[in-house]
């Protein structure tokens, strides 16, 4: 049984592949100038559906230990709002935020988790960061091509599909560990 923000992040992640869908629409010969921009958008909207899941899945999984928990008062409702207070400031997940803040408050090194078809950890984590720094270089920095200086594209069609892939399967395998891992901790 999946968690209840694996749910939501399979909503969410539509608005990536309808972004994408959109451009393919667009995509003839010639394609129109401005296609561009829904590569860019339809990865943001990618990292930004990991970003939401990785949030609400710790806040799923602390909120199921405390309800477990034969503490009360006090300490649960500091660790939940330190919890809050931490995701304030968690914004783009990079492997080694995603870490800290699972070790922090569940004691789990998530990225262990990370292992799926011809995906290791190791892999994952870098495909990760690579993917999280490309999407703030977009958000930031736009990469929109400039008149007269033609410039490679900031994400192409099929680097988009095999990210929004990798989202994906990134989240199924998060899902399946950290549900296999909570069991043990409640």
């Amino acid at each position: 049984m999946s968690s209840n923000a694996f749910q939501i992040f399979q909503h969410s992640i539509q608005d990536a592949n309808e972004l994408l869908n959109h451009f393919d629409g667009l995509n003839k010969n010639p394609p129109p100038p401005n296609a561009e921009v829904l590569k860019r958008a339809s990865l943001v909207m990618a990292l930004a559906a990991l970003e939401t899941y990785f949030e609400d899945r710790i806040v799923e999984a602390v909120s199921d230990m405390a309800d477990a928990s034969s503490n009360s008062g006090y300490l649960v409702d500091f660790y939940i709002s330190s919890l809050e207070n931490d995701l304030k400031y968690f914004h783009t997940p990079s492997v080694d935020r995603v870490r800290t803040i699972f070790q922090k408050y569940l004691g789990i090194d998530i990225t262990e988790g990370w292992a799926w078809n011809h995906f290791e950890p190791s892999r994952a984590k870098s495909e990760l960061n690579k993917i999280a720094k490309k999407r703030g270089d977009i958000a930031h920095r736009s990469l929109r091509p400039q008149a007269g200086n033609p410039t490679p594209h900031a994400v192409t069609r099929d680097e988009l599909r095999k990210h929004i892939r990798f989202v994906c399967d990134l989240v199924d395998a998060t899902d399946k560990y950290l549900q296999s891992k909570v069991l043990h901790l409640a």
